[in-house]
């Protein structure tokens, strides 16, 4: 979908002077600025403090860095004088995950630390990555990409093919309603709650005049590429790793997600039940394993192109996204009981962070490439919102609790999982 840094911009192998021997600033705004690309590319705190911490030494500076998911404040000092002279206050954006750019920060922060680079060429570098990947036919492969991420968890859950085509029809219009409000701040806003407006409308009208369907769970897998189920692992991550107030800002911030796709679901569902629209409603999932099989291939491409990887890399996160998933299934059906077990997740949550510490060693590349999209599908994004509708639909308070529970059983044993994969093998450099 984009192309390389360096193909756009082919520095030439030359070894750069000792540190202590570069402008001090030069340093210090090389740092600011990779801080930021890890940032805006959905680095967790822990991870992005550990990352520029390690940069910075090798630079010759001391920094004392403080991640937040609006915000970091730097602080920079030379290595041995003991005082702190410089601090930096960046105001910026939550990020979004996009392995490819932080790949090529990564490695532009390699070639840079060991010599490759030029420090002024390193900066040149992370700053066109602003650009890379911008364009309108990157845009339309993300809508795309919605739409296939849509239906294919539809047939994963193996629903009907009404369902299955309403959902995948639901999320081309939403990755649409994405791309036109983000350049448009007061839409920002509430495009969570206008996108579920747009799932609930279109399911309940397929429901009321075409055929019966699996509702709240087609709604739900229409807007699976919205729900913060990442982002809620990634809050309890960073509270297990002493990150409180990111971790705690972040929680926030995934619960106002699952709250405002709820209330846009509960305003159609409400102004059906006034206008007297009654919905055919069915628990139904005929599909056979092929159609199974055949939904988790496709999604994988799906999670592929969402996370922005490079070309090159689409094999690996695929892979990795299909394992994650298929290790869970396997293990909760030895222990007998369904693939959402929590047995299945934590094992397969263990498993995926160690083989993505593992490649990070290996590789010398971010092991992000294979932790993020091996437990992609399992976390509990979608569990938390249903837990929200049934506690609101049927007003029973021990309804809502169940499904609430089920979501704090899958986020626990995602953590146990992560905590655990990285003590097995431990990261290279935090990515």
């Amino acid at each position: 979908m984009v192309r390389r840094v360096r193909q756009v911009l082919p520095y030439p192998m030359r070894m750069t002077p000792p540190f202590d021997a570069v402008d001090y600033a030069a340093r210090v705004d090389f740092v600011v600025e990779l801080a930021g690309r890890l940032h805006a590319y959905g680095t967790t705190a822990h991870r992005l403090e550990g990352a520029v911490g390690a940069v910075s030494t090798r630079l010759g500076l001391e920094c004392g860095a403080w991640s937040n998911p609006t915000g970091m404040i730097l602080s920079f000092g030379e290595i041995g004088r003991g005082r702190r002279e410089t601090v930096r206050v960046v105001r910026l954006p939550p990020g979004d995950t996009n392995l490819y750019k932080l790949c090529e920060a990564d490695r532009i922060a390699e070639a840079v630390t060991s010599g490759e680079m030029r420090l002024e060429e390193g900066h040149a570098a992370l700053l066109a990555l602003e650009s890379v990947g911008n364009t309108r036919h990157a845009r339309l492969w993300t809508v795309f990409a919605f739409g296939l991420a849509a239906a294919t968890v539809a047939g994963v859950l193996r629903l009907p093919w009404l369902d299955i085509a309403t959902a995948g029809v639901t999320g081309l219009l939403i990755g649409l309603l994405d791309i036109l409000t983000h350049d448009r701040p007061r839409l920002k806003e509430a495009s969570d709650a206008l996108a579920a407006m747009l799932a609930a409308g279109i399911a309940v009208g397929v429901a009321w005049l075409i055929g019966p369907l699996n509702l709240n769970t087609v709604i739900i897998a229409s807007m699976i590429v919205l729900m913060p189920g990442m982002a809620l692992t990634n809050a309890v991550n960073e509270l297990t790793n002493q990150n409180l107030v990111s971790g705690t800002a972040r929680f926030a911030g995934a619960m106002a997600t699952v709250l405002k796709l709820g209330i846009g679901m509960i305003v159609v569902r409400s102004a059906a039940d006034l206008l007297g629209i009654v919905p055919d409603v069915r628990a139904l999932r005929p599909q056979t394993w092929w159609v199974e099989a055949g939904s988790l291939l496709l999604g994988t491409f799906a999670f592929a192109l969402l996370f922005r990887c490079d070309r090159r890399d689409y094999p690996l996160v695929m892979a990795s996204a299909a394992m994650g998933y298929l290790i869970a299934r396997v293990v909760g059906l030895a222990v007998g009981v369904d693939s959402g077990s929590t047995v299945g997740i934590f094992v397969s949550a263990l498993v995926m962070t160690a083989l993505g510490n593992a490649y990070g060693r290996w590789s010398n590349r971010p092991g992000a490439l294979v932790r993020m999209p091996g437990i992609i599908m399992l976390v509990p994004g979608s569990a938390s919102l249903r837990g929200l509708l049934a506690l609101v639909q049927q007003q029973d308070v021990s309804a809502g609790q169940a499904a609430a529970l089920a979501a704090l059983n899958i986020l626990i044993a995602l953590i146990a999982g992560l905590l655990l994969g990285n003590l097995l093998i431990p990261t290279r450099r935090n990515l």
